[in-house]
């Protein structure tokens, strides 16, 4: 069985990635550990640690990230992109974007920044086991490709996807997310557990594209 480390900014983004996972290898024979925020046992949508990015930040710098990449198969890092085009991160973790940068772009900016605060040393003797999950600018982009698949322009997003993806979930689900509610992220993503959807709608979003092609490179 393949194990998983997921580190991330919050379980939101967690049930994104999760639910991304199961479509995209097809496969019952895997699991997903929560490392950070990490998970309460009896209720999935309960933290038992602090998110947000600064931890992902602090958690990549910790003997326990190390420890997690030597011990499990695959950890994957995820990471939205908007926190690096405001002013609240400090110096130390500050990447320069651009405002007209592309997602490929930035997206390689910001694994750069994250490989200098792993040790690089470290993460180019285990990059065959680290995969980064950067969404451009946010996890809200990369569902936009369920709701508008036959609407290039608005599944390829990369700003403002969250108005884009409450006007379809309004219509199509009867809800808005107003704020980070785990069913929300579990109805809105679960079309990706299905192979062949995974498979035709991740092409749509750029920074979704990235992730998938990396998996699909790591991954047999």
């Amino acid at each position: 069985m393949a194990t998983f480390g997921l580190i991330s900014e919050g379980i939101t983004d967690q049930i994104v990635i999760e639910n991304i996972l199961i479509g995209l290898l097809n496969d019952d024979d895997f699991s997903v550990d929560p490392l950070q925020p990490a998970r309460d046992a009896t209720d999935e949508d309960l933290a038992t640690s602090h998110g947000n990015w600064h931890k992902v930040f602090e958690y990549c710098q910790t003997q326990r990230f190390k420890d997690a990449v030597l011990n499990m198969d695959f950890v994957i890092i995820q990471m939205d992109a908007d926190i690096f085009k405001t002013q609240q991160l400090p110096p130390n973790y500050q990447v320069a974007l651009a405002p007209n940068i592309s997602s490929d772009e930035a997206v390689i900016s910001i694994k750069e920044k994250i490989i200098d605060l792993i040790d690089r040393d470290f993460y180019l003797s285990n990059h065959q086991k680290i995969i980064f999950a950067i969404a451009v600018d946010a996890i809200e982009c990369w569902l936009l490709p369920i709701y508008y698949q036959n609407q290039v322009a608005k599944a390829s997003k990369t700003t403002g996807c969250l108005k884009s993806l409450n006007e379809k979930l309004s219509k199509d689900e009867g809800f808005t997310i107003d704020k980070k509610a785990p069913k929300y992220y579990r109805i809105a993503s679960k079309k990706y557990q299905k192979h062949k959807d995974s498979k035709n709608l991740y092409d749509l979003n750029p920074s979704l594209r990235i992730f998938i092609e990396d998996v699909q490179q790591i991954i047999p």
